[in-house]
Order: C-alpha cells, then structure tokens, then sequence
C-alpha cells in the first residue's frame, strides 16, 4: 500500500440553516472557524496534497485560506457529496491514498484519522445510543461493511443498529475512482451519494473496514447555529481539561472560555469568567481574576492580575499586580514589582521596576524608569489631533495628582511635579516643578439665590 496521502475536504454547502451571509465553514469556533479546525487536524497527518471543494460564496473561502498550501476545485451545479468528491478525484494522486473529510465536522481527533491510513480502504463510525436520522453502518459476520443504509431506507432490523456513519472515509484513489464511477442517482434526493461507495466495493471484494471513534461527538456535524454552539461546548470542555492536566487551576472551568492557543506553567489560578483570546504565554504562578480578557499576552512569572481587566498585546515580566478595572493595551510592557491599578489605560508604555499608576490614569505612548510614582487623575497628552508624540518619565519621579504631561516631554531622573501641573516643558532633574494659579478667597462673595 502507498504512503502517499491526499486529503480532500467537501466545503461546497450551502449551509442555509445557519440563516448568514457567511459561508458556513468560516463561522468562529474557538478562535478559530470551523474550516481552520479541520485543516489544522488534517495537517498533522502530513498529506502531499490538500484539495478542497468549493462552490456557494467560494470566494468568501478562498480569501480565508489564501495563505494555505490548497488545490482549489469548484463543484458547479452540485449533485451530492459523491459528485463533489468525483470533480476532485482528476486532482488527486492516481498512487495515493485519499482521505474525504467533511468540511463542517470539526471535532474530529487526528489520532483517529491516522489508524485509517492503516487499511487499504476503512471509514470513520460512531456508537451512538439514539441513532435515529443517521446512517446505520451494515457489517458481515467478519466485521466488514457490506452498506450504509440511510434512516428513510432500513428495514426495522437494520434501525437498531447503533454503529452510524460519520461521511469521513479513506480509500486507494484507483480502486476509489472506479467505485464513483459506479455510483448513480436512483434516490429520493437524485444526487450521487459518496455512502453508495462501501457497498459497490463490497460487491468488488474490497469491503471498507471501520474504525469506531471513542467519543460519538467528535464526528459531530454543524448545519445551524444550534449546532455550533453545541460543538463550542464541547471544545471548550476539552481546552479547559487540557490546561487542567497541565497544572491551571479554574474555580469554574465551564465559565472559562479558550479562543486560541495557551503555553501555560503550573500553579496558575483562573477565576470565573475568564476568556483567553489568540496566543497566550502564562508562566507559573500567574493569577488571573474574574471576568478578566486576555488576549496574544506574554505574562511573566507571579503576575497577579485583579478582575474585570482587559490586556492585549502586553508583557509582563512577572511579580507585579494588575487591575482591578486595568486596561492595558497593545504595545505595554510592566516591569516587575510594578502596579497598574484601577481605571488606568496604558498604550505602547513601558512601566519599570517598582513604579506605580495606581488609579484613573491615562498612559500613552510613554517610557517610565524605575521607582516611579504616577498620582490619581495623570494624564500623558500624546496626541495632537494629527501626530503621537512620547513621554520620558525617568527614574524616581513622583508625579503628583491631576497632572497633564504634554508630549513630547522628558521628567528627569528624581524630579517631583506638583498636583495639577500641566507640563509642557522638561522637568529638571531633582526639582519640584508645579504650575498652578495662585489660590484666592473672593470676601463677602454670597450664592446665588
């Protein structure tokens, strides 16, 4: 047998029950749509080639996966999967292998595809207690599939069966191109069923073997949104085991959501709520608080961060609080021993050893040394309406409340500025600088009445 593989992967559906102008397949389902979820799996059985049938909003399809190593086929006035595969078959290696998956069936385990690849030809079934609606799978007495029977066709006997088929099958491509050729349109639908092939092989002394997947929900298909957020479920059940065997500790794993990929340590602490967006890095002895939003961060080492804040893009290199109420935008980076409290909003600011916003503050576009200490109510004035301009607060500075710092601006190294300055100049190293209007008490003023 060749060990060669093609994959072929049927995304030509129209899926009008997800009731969108988007294209079915491209629908999200944990960071990822549903179309990414299956490449991914596919990839990791390292085919020489990778075919995909398209047709309805093709090209919503082909801009997503522009970057993809892909032979694109369309399948015009579509008659059936057994059609889609036959227009993709002049594509395929006549001395490979090829495995057809379905496009919107994204659960399904590599593991499981892999232990096809050891048949000549096999498919893809589940056990399932009610199996009402799917295909029974028909064996003989050595095991072997003699036929899919769909639910409208089998006989009282034959709907008992619990073994149900999944659509995925793998074949020789020169025995599976003459079985398609076989195939034909005497059904209720009139189209060309890609279910007829076991039994014209049988019939050819070529029976399909299965392999039987553990958890019946990994061939799970989605046709409505229903569906979909059934199968985010599901996947969110195994991301969350999975961070859980790696030492994270969640207070409530179902409230967890996992929007991508996690490179997690041990001892880290997730409270409820939290979601974990794009490619995360959390080193040990991280605690995130409730309802916290982390997306593509880098967190150091014993970074605590308090509930209800939102980092993206930011690293942290590690002992250092954060939140609660933080915002803490692309391009921030926080130093160790560091604290950015509640209601502060960083943006491209590096914070360093041991400094401190500890509320109502505003950071943009700033480098701040260490030791420094930013007061309640702070503002960096970074933009003109046209430009970004930066802000140097270097070591030692204490920056008192309710002060503007209008970029670009360098406080030197010890410089105290004074609550309510508005600084449009450099602070000097070591000095107080203030502005502020002299304060007066206007005699025998009385209120309005």
């Amino acid at each position: 047998m060749s060990d060669k593989l093609n994959i072929i992967i049927l995304a030509a559906g129209k899926g009008t029950r997800m009731k969108s102008k988007k294209l079915k397949v491209l629908h999200p389902l944990a960071g990822a749509t549903i179309i990414d979820h299956i490449l991914q799996t596919s990839q990791q059985l390292s085919p020489q080639k990778t075919i995909m049938v398209y047709g309805h909003q093709g090209q919503q399809l082909k801009s997503h996966l522009n970057h993809e190593n892909i032979q694109w086929v369309e399948q015009i006035n579509p008659q059936g999967t057994g059609h889609a595969v036959k227009v993709a078959m002049p594509y395929v290696d006549i001395d490979a292998k090829v495995l057809v998956l379905v496009g919107d069936a994204p659960l399904i385990k590599a593991t499981d595809l892999k232990k096809l690849l050891k048949y000549s030809c096999a498919l893809i079934t589940a056990q399932v207690q009610n199996p009402f609606g799917y295909g029974r799978i028909i064996k003989n007495t050595e095991g072997l599939v003699e036929a899919i029977i769909e639910e409208k066709d089998a006989t009282q006997s034959q709907k008992q069966v619990k073994e149900i088929n999944s659509g995925i099958i793998m074949a020789e491509a020169k025995n599976l191109n003459k079985w398609l050729a076989q195939i034909n349109t005497n059904n209720a639908q009139g189209e060309l069923y890609l279910t007829d092939v076991p039994a014209i092989a049988h019939a050819d002394g070529h029976s399909f073997n299965t392999v039987q997947v553990s958890d019946s929900n990994s061939i799970k298909g989605i046709n409505d949104r229903v569906q979909l957020a059934q199968c985010e479920t599901i996947m969110q059940v195994e991301l969350t085991k999975q961070l859980m065997i790696q030492g994270v500790h969640m207070s409530d794993p179902s409230t967890i959501h996992i929007r991508g990929k996690v490179d997690c340590g041990q001892d880290i602490s997730i409270d409820v709520g939290v979601i974990l967006e794009g490619n995360n890095k959390i080193a040990d002895n991280v605690s995130i608080g409730a309802y916290c939003i982390i997306k593509n961060c880098t967190l150091g080492k014993g970074t605590r961060i308090a509930a209800h804040s939102m980092l993206e893009d930011v690293i942290t290199q590690g002992d250092c609080d954060i939140g609660p109420y933080a915002r803490l935008r692309p391009g921030t980076i926080i130093g160790t021993k560091a604290k950015v409290g509640n209601f502060v909003e960083t943006k491209k600011t590096t914070i360093g050893y041991n400094s401190k916003a500890s509320h109502l503050t505003y950071l943009g576009d700033c480098e701040i040394g260490d030791n420094v200490n930013i007061g309640a109510g702070t503002i960096t004035c970074n933009y003109d309406g046209v430009n970004k301009f930066k802000t140097i607060i270097e070591d030692d500075v204490f920056i008192g409340s309710d002060s503007q710092l209008i970029a670009p601006v360098t406080v030197k190294k010890g410089a105290t500025i004074g609550a309510g300055t508005t600084l449009s100049k450099d602070a000097e190293a070591g000095q107080l600088t203030l502005s502020r209007a002299p304060q007066k008490t206007i005699k025998g003023w009385k209120k309005p009445q």
